[in-house]
C-alpha cells in the first residue's frame, strides 16, 4: 500500500473516532465538575428536574465541607435552561465571583463557588466531559478486575452510612473472600489467580449488581458489595445466590478446572454503627465466622 493510501486510512480512522466521541458526548447529561480540593475531578450529573446541593447526606449532591449549608443551592434542569438558585445559604452562593441573589441561567464554563468548593458547569452533550470521565474512571477503578477500587469504596461506604443515619433507610454490606487463594496461586501460578479474580468479578457484576450498588475490589482476593436500600434478609439472599454461582462456575485455566469457592460475610446498618469503618468491621467478622465454620458459606454479623 502506498504512503498516500496509508495516510487516507489514518485520517478515516481519526474521523471515525471523533464521530464516535461526539455521539458518546451527546448522550451525557449536564454536570458539575469539581475543580481543586480533595474532590478534584469528581463529576456530578444534573438530571432533568431539581438537584439539591448541600451538606446534608440526603442532598442530591452531598458536600460535607466547611462553609456549606445543609441545603445550599438548587439547580433546575428542563428542556431549555439550567437554573441556579441559592437557598438562603449562610455564606452565599457565588457565580463567577458574583453573589447569587436571584435565580440565574447557567452557561458553559460557569464557575459556582460555595465555601471552599468550586464547581464548573458543563452543559448536556459537552465533549469536554469525556476527558474527565476517563480520568475519573482510571482514578476509581481497579486495573485488573475493572471494579471500583478501595479508595472509591471507602468514600462511598462513609457517605452511605451517613445517609442511613439521616434517613433511616436500610444499608447492607457484603464481603467476599476467596478460599485458599494463596494455595491456588502457588499450585497453578499467578496468571491463573488473576484469571480467577477477573472471572469472579464478571459473575458478581453480571448476576448481583443493581443500579446504585457499589461493587469494589478491596484488596487481594477480597471484594465488597455495598447495597443501599437493602435490608439484611435481602442482602443474605443476594450473597447466598452469588456464593452458589461462584461454587458452581467452571473456572477453566490452561485446560484445568480450578477449585474456587468464597467465604462471605454480611452486616447491616443498625444501632452501634456510627461510621463506615464500624460497618466494615462487622461484615469482616462475619467473613471470619464463615472461614471458621468450614468456608464456602455465608454468615451475618451477630452482635
Amino acid at each position: 500500500m502506498s504512503d498516500d493510501n496509508n495516510a487516507t486510512v489514518v485520517i478515516t480512522d481519526i474521523r471515525k473516532a471523533l464521530a464516535a466521541a461526539d455521539d458518546e458526548a451527546k448522550q451525557k447529561p449536564a454536570c458539575l465538575l469539581v475543580v481543586g480540593g480533595e474532590l478534584n475531578g469528581s463529576i456530578f450529573n444534573l438530571p432533568v428536574g431539581e438537584t439539591v446541593v448541600g451538606r446534608n447526606p440526603d442532598c442530591s449532591i452531598p458536600l460535607d465541607f466547611h462553609g456549606i449549608s445543609r441545603r445550599h443551592f438548587t439547580i433546575s434542569v428542563d428542556d431549555s435552561d439550567v437554573t441556579l438558585t441559592d437557598l438562603a445559604s449562610a455564606n452565599g452562593t457565588y457565580l463567577n465571583n458574583d453573589k447569587v441573589t436571584s435565580p440565574l441561567i447557567l452557561k458553559r464554563g460557569d464557575m459556582i463557588k460555595i465555601g471552599s468548593v468550586a464547581l464548573k458547569f458543563l452543559p448536556k452533550g459537552d465533549p469536554e466531559r469525556l476527558t474527565y470521565d476517563k480520568l475519573l474512571e482510571e482514578a476509581h477503578t481497579d486495573g485488573l478486575t475493572k471494579c471500583y477500587n478501595k479508595t472509591y469504596f471507602n468514600n462511598s461506604l462513609e457517605l452511605e452510612v451517613k445517609k442511613s443515619k439521616v434517613t433511616g433507610k436500610p444499608l447492607t454490606l457484603i464481603i467476599f473472600d476467596l478460599d485458599h487463594f494463596k494455595k491456588l496461586n502457588d499450585n497453578y501460578g499467578h496468571d491463573a489467580g488473576d484469571y480467577v479474580l477477573k472471572e469472579k468479578s464478571h459473575i458478581i457484576r453480571d448476576h448481583g449488581i443493581r443500579n446504585g450498588d457499589v461493587f469494589a475490589r478491596y484488596g487481594g482476593e477480597e471484594f465488597c458489595i455495598l447495597l443501599p436500600n437493602t435490608n439484611l434478609k435481602q442482602g443474605f439472599e443476594i450473597a447466598e445466590r452469588l456464593r452458589s454461582l461462584i461454587q458452581k462456575h467452571e473456572f477453566i485455566y490452561d485446560g484445568k478446572r480450578l477449585p474456587v469457592t468464597a467465604s462471605v460475610g454480611i452486616a447491616d446498618y443498625r444501632q452501634g454503627v456510627n461510621t463506615g469503618t464500624d460497618l466494615f468491621k462487622r461484615a469482616d467478622k462475619a467473613v471470619y465466622m464463615s472461614k471458621e465454620g468450614g468456608r464456602n458459606q455465608v454468615n451475618f454479623f451477630k452482635g
